[in-house]
């Protein structure tokens, strides 16, 4: 079934085709990747396709009834937006009766809770709560009453996130949504949307995620889309072989091209003119002899300042914010050419670590003791400040007038942003009007231009397109000094690092040999030997269909409690329904009612727990 249909569109933006006449579709359960170079205009197409800018040709159709969601990449929110209202828009009926609901608890008047009870019942929105209470949690998201506002960035991006998912659109529009995510919840996110009746349209430069949703591409290019059937491995294949056609093809053109037009330039005998067919080609090999390839290439060839045998010593660190402790008691000398990767959940101080080793945040007790000859490159999460209208050679030249490059070579700051694929014209362009990808090449190159030894690297790949991740991960291999990356693409770190640093929470700072998929593989190997300790002696199998191969990997005390765990999340939901049938009958008491409501509430929490455990030992 045909969701979305793109008629010849296009976009013209001042002088420049963004693309023009694209021909496309959407059928349900479609999870396709939208793949283009920073600037080319992956954006552009996306708002177009929502109605945010409109197309200066052709048409874009939505079947009746179909809704479309859009994570865009940095949300915008009102000033006074909260997080509730923002979360449970008036758009549909059960988001409406959950907002009323959670005011209702939050103020605990007996009149409106009874209301707001009765309209849950009548949208039956009890599902549609727990549901989002799930995503909220895993999303990390803060107090409902709480200004927008208030957020960090990446906190806002999973608020946008979060509302996308409760609200459950026929299509997602997906602008990087991995971004700000660490990789557990990224990994709960694909089983989210690898759904079959989950229609996805996403830009990412998460190869592991694109490999796992998506089954079709779409390449934007020099304003046209080629497509693809396939997953990004198939897409990578497929697309040098389409280049080298291209090039074939453009090649023979040109050839072509030289001897029509003499043809076309000689004056029509007297007896007869040209013909029409021959004209109507040339203007066909006229086109394709001088259709552009997109051969621009980033350059990296960054020179390292010397490196010391003393890099950096660390001592008995600890770091805590209030009672919450970050860091307790660490210790490691670095060593050259470590590699290591950080590991952790939101929250739990990976950034506070790094801004530690570069000085940025100061420990509460124990030692950073760097060598003289280290420099430290930090490529932070957050975006550099530019001054209104700064232009974007002002921020290469205010760091270095002179850049070494490569052995011998030395570069102006014109020159340098040149192989950054900043050509001259855009170098005197301000900064604001570089698209978020092309800010944060930008932005590596204020932190390669310092020439550094130490690259301490926190979420580099957000924003980058593949082309330039790739060549960013070609140079992060051959470069000889200390690599410390914190990164939630997993193909990135597991080509890069040899080692991590497992960031915990509580203070607990471990270290594991090996790369991502290494810890993975032994998390889960762990996890199987200690359900088989206090296994008891295998029995043969039944032959029946409820022979419990779910539980097969579970110690005889879970089994027991994933045998129970069914009667008492069932006993739980009686319990609820009694109350909340007690409760829109109505009562005279007020506090009865009230004693009703948090009992709800209580109930709501101990079923969220158990099926949460239940879950857990379902999948084992």
């Amino acid at each position: 079934m045909n969701y979305l249909s793109a008629e010849n569109i296009s976009r013209n933006i001042g002088e420049r085709w963004i693309f023009k006449s694209l021909f496309f579709g959407l059928q349900k359960g479609e999870k396709v990747a939208l793949i283009g170079k920073n600037g080319t205009g992956k954006t552009t197409l996306m708002e177009t396709l929502m109605g945010m800018q409109t197309p200066d040709d052709g048409k874009i159709s939505i079947r009746k009834g179909i809704r479309v969601g859009y994570l865009p990449q940095n949300p915008i929110f009102s000033e006074k937006e909260e997080v509730l209202n923002y979360l449970f828009s008036d758009d549909l009926p059960s988001a409406v009766a959950i907002k009323a609901y959670e005011k209702a608890m939050l103020s605990g008047d007996p009149k409106e809770l009874e209301d707001s009870f009765a309209l849950m019942e009548l949208h039956n929105a009890w599902d549609y709560e727990a549901r989002a209470k799930q995503i909220i949690t895993r999303l990390g998201i803060p107090d409902g009453d709480q200004k927008v506002s208030t957020l960090s960035g990446g906190q806002k991006k999973r608020l946008s996130l979060a509302k996308l998912l409760i609200e459950s659109p026929d299509i997602m529009i997906l602008d990087e949504p991995t971004n700000h995510l660490d990789i557990e919840t990224i990994e709960w996110l694909e089983g989210i949307l690898s759904g079959p009746n989950v229609t996805v349209l996403v830009v990412s430069h998460d190869r592991y995620f694109l490999d796992k949703i998506c089954n079709k591409m779409f390449e934007l290019a020099l304003g046209a889309l080629y497509t693809y059937e396939g997953n990004y491995a198939y897409f990578l294949e497929k697309k040098a072989e389409r280049e080298a056609s291209e090039a074939s093809s453009i090649s023979k053109a040109k050839n072509l091209y030289r001897k029509e037009l003499e043809w076309m330039r000689k004056q029509p005998r007297a007896r007869g003119t040209k013909a029409q067919y021959r004209i109507d080609a040339f203007t066909e090999i006229d086109e394709m002899a001088h259709k552009k390839l997109d051969d621009s290439k980033l350059e990296l060839n960054i020179q390292m300042s010397r490196l010391g045998n003393k890099i950096i010593e660390i001592n008995g660190l600890k770091k805590a914010w209030g009672d919450r402790k970050i860091i307790n008691e660490f210790t490691y000398t670095f060593k050259k050419k470590d590699r290591i990767g950080i590991v952790g959940k939101n929250g739990a101080g990976k950034t506070t670590f790094l801004q530690l080793l570069s000085g940025l945040e100061k420990p509460d007790a124990g030692t950073i003791d760097p060598g003289e000859t280290l420099v430290i490159g930090y490529y932070t999460q957050i975006p550099f400040d530019f001054k209104p209208e700064q232009r974007v050679i002002d921020t290469i030249t205010e760091i270095a007038e002179v850049i070494p490059y490569g052995k011998n070579e030395s570069l102006s700051p014109s020159q340098f942003l040149s192989k950054f694929l900043f050509p001259t014209a855009q170098q005197y362009t301000p900064v604001e009007k570089l698209s978020g990808g092309e800010k944060k090449r930008l932005q590596l190159m204020r932190v390669l231009v310092q020439n550094p030894n130490f690259l301490i690297l926190d979420e580099p790949t957000n924003d980058l397109d593949l082309d330039t991740l790739q060549l960013l991960e070609d140079f992060l291999s051959e470069f000889q000094g200390c690599l410390l990356l914190v990164s939630h693409d997993r193909y990135f770190m597991d080509n890069l690092v040899d080692q991590l640093i497992l960031v915990e929470g509580e203070g607990e700072v471990k270290f594991f040999n090996g790369n991502y998929t290494d810890y993975r593989i032994s998390l889960e190997n762990q996890s199987e030997n200690n359900a088989g300790a206090n296994k008891p002696s295998p029995v043969k199998a039944p032959s029946t269909e409820n022979s419990s191969t779910k539980v097969s990997k579970l110690s005889f005390k879970e089994q027991k409690e994933f045998e129970t765990l069914e009667k008492e999340i069932q006993d739980l939901e009686q319990s609820k329904q009694g109350l909340i049938e007690q409760l829109n009958a109505g009562h005279e008491d007020f506090q009865i009612l009230s004693q009703w409501a948090t009992k709800i509430e209580e109930i709501k929490k101990a079923l969220e727990e158990k099926e949460i455990r239940w879950l857990e030992l379902s999948e084992r």
